[in-house]
């Protein structure tokens, strides 16, 4: 324990040439590589978070591009869908008119029409009673005017009326 504290002089200058010669032999060797591999490592983790700096930069800057883009889609989109509904509205007001015009024509015609069935059916009674009121004048001035005549005239007048409506029904 006694040579601890007191070192040798020989023995002392010889690490120190020991000591020396590894640190010329780690500068020369092991510190330039590692030194080296160092700032390389720095300088792509500097490079990286640039480019991560710049993708985070370009990707907001591509959200609020997409933003205003969705908000003009949907602005046109809202433009369209009240154009689409206004264009329905003014085809289905057309078609009501179209329908209510035609409706209206229809009926006007169908009135017509039964006017002029009309017309046509009470010409025809007309025609008929007319008839049917010269026969039966024919007959009453045929034969005296007593009650016995007045009524066979009558019942033949109605025999004849009952057979001049089934032959015309027929």
């Amino acid at each position: 324990m006694g040579d601890l504290l007191a070192p040798d002089l020989g023995l002392t200058v010889w690490t120190i040439v020991t000591f020396l010669c590894l640190v010329g032999i780690l500068k020369a060797f092991a510190w330039g590589p590692l030194l080296k591999s160092i700032d390389e490592r720095e300088a792509r983790l500097k490079a990286d978070r640039e480019g991560a700096e710049k993708a985070r930069a370009e990707a907001e800057r591509i959200q609020k591009e997409l933003e205003a883009q969705l908000s003009g889609v949907q602005a046109k989109s809202k433009e369209l869908l009240a154009a689409a509904t206004k264009d329905g509205e003014a085809l289905r007001a057309k078609l009501k008119a179209e329908a209510e015009a035609d409706a209206a024509a229809i009926k006007a015609k169908t009135t017509l029409e039964l006017a002029n069935e009309k017309e046509k059916l009470v010409g025809e009674l007309r025609k008929e009673v007319t008839s049917l009121s010269v026969l039966a004048a024919e007959k009453l001035l045929r034969k005296s005017v007593d009650d016995g005549v007045q009524k066979s005239v009558l019942d033949g007048f109605f025999k004849d009326l009952d057979s001049a409506k089934k032959a015309g029904s027929n």
